[in-house]
């Protein structure tokens, strides 16, 4: 959310050290931090924002476990991106919508 702040204020024509101020002043943050917003909203633009995430426990077979753990070591990503790519695509109305499940 703060780089997208840093990004209206630069699309604004603010320049980096004024906008740095507004955005350490909007945000309660340090100088230095806001002016870190600034410079990268200047280099990439706006970013997406995750929404919110919540812990969420469930008890799997030691073997399903074990593959999803080397799942995620193999692709690069966390085992919480790769069950949430599983359960987007296999819930209605995530990427596929199989009817047999």
């Amino acid at each position: 959310m703060r780089i997208n702040a840093a990004a209206e204020l630069a699309e604004a024509g603010l320049p980096a050290a004024e906008a740095a101020r507004v955005l350490a002043a909007r945000f309660g943050c340090s100088a230095r931090q806001a002016r870190r917003y600034a410079d990268t909203a200047a280099r990439s633009g706006r970013v997406a924002v995750p929404e919110p995430a919540a812990v969420f426990t469930v008890k799997l077979p030691v073997r399903l476990a074990a593959a999803v753990r080397e799942h995620a070591a193999a692709s690069g990503r966390t085992i919480s991106a790769v069950v949430a790519q599983a359960l987007e695509e296999f819930l209605p109305g995530g990427g596929r919508n199989d009817p047999r499940r």
